[in-house]
């Protein structure tokens, strides 16, 4: 095992090959995987976190929906689908040795772990997912399935930093809505007033009239602490998929379309 410079992330090996490790997780079986994995599917990756993990995943579609491993079972088998898994963008568990995987490049991958149920979620938060509140709203449907928000805890994986996310003024907007209250958000220009004042802000300059640089993974943290989730209970991987180019795979960088798979197993 080696150490990030974070002492709350570790890089694991497995078979030589490099998968990270958040330390609020150590109580369940979990894994933010490199590119050097690419192409196994989360089917296989399960196998390394526990030989009868069934694993469970879903077709990414930019959203904020969010399913159970049995309400993905009953899609699949309803035959309607239009591809191989249910469009979604998040997914939890509901019994023992349930995994749940999400796939990115730059997006934001969040494993989220409840220490009094063992129940767990895995979210795929790219800016259209932030912007409607993915944490949110897989942080509701744990507390409808009897999990207590001080319960929870918040893993962010690698993803594109909020230095060299240059993004227009009106995808900062849609994003930073998400932090505002509704009469706060008529104009970008009050949006980003408000984001501005927070501590850090999410938003950054950049020298392009029209552009901003957006921090992604700090509007997710921002949303996750407005639902009562201590700063303690959350951590972001000190890893930049762009700059990274080493052991992440970048959409941005590349424009190829590779992933790497974050997963975890509920205890």
């Amino acid at each position: 095992m080696s150490v990030s410079n974070s002492p709350q992330w570790h890089w694991q090996d497995w078979e030589r090959l490099p998968y990270l490790t958040c330390s609020l997780l150590q109580d369940w079986q979990h894994g933010f995987f490199s590119q050097q994995f690419y192409p196994r599917p989360p089917a296989q990756l399960a196998e390394i976190l526990h030989p009868q993990a069934s694993a469970y995943r879903l077709k990414q579609v930019h959203g904020n929906r969010v399913l159970t491993p049995s309400e993905i079972d009953r899609e699949i088998q309803s035959g309607e689908l239009e591809t191989e898994f249910p469009p979604a963008d998040g997914a939890l568990t509901e019994g023992e040795n349930q995994s749940v995987w999400v796939a990115s490049a730059d997006c934001t991958p969040v494993l989220i772990g409840d220490t009094v149920t063992g129940r767990v979620a895995a979210l795929h938060a790219g800016w259209r997912g932030t912007a409607q509140r993915i944490i949110p709203e897989a942080v509701s449907r744990l507390i409808e399935m009897g999990s207590r928000v001080e319960d929870l805890r918040v893993a962010l994986g690698p993803a594109i930093a909020g230095e060299v996310y240059q993004v227009t003024e009106h995808v900062a907007a849609e994003v930073g809505a998400s932090l505002v209250k509704k009469e706060e958000t008529n104009t970008p220009e009050r949006i980003f007033a408000t984001l501005e004042n927070m501590n850090p802000s999410p938003i950054l300059p950049d020298p392009q009239p029209g552009r901003v640089r957006l921090d992604v993974r700090r509007v997710n943290v921002l949303q996750a602490e407005q639902l009562g989730v201590l700063p303690e209970h959350i951590a972001i991987a000190p890893f930049c998929t762009y700059q990274n180019r080493d052991r992440f795979f970048s959409y941005r960088r590349t424009k190829q379309t590779k992933v790497q798979w974050s997963g975890i197993l509920e205890r």
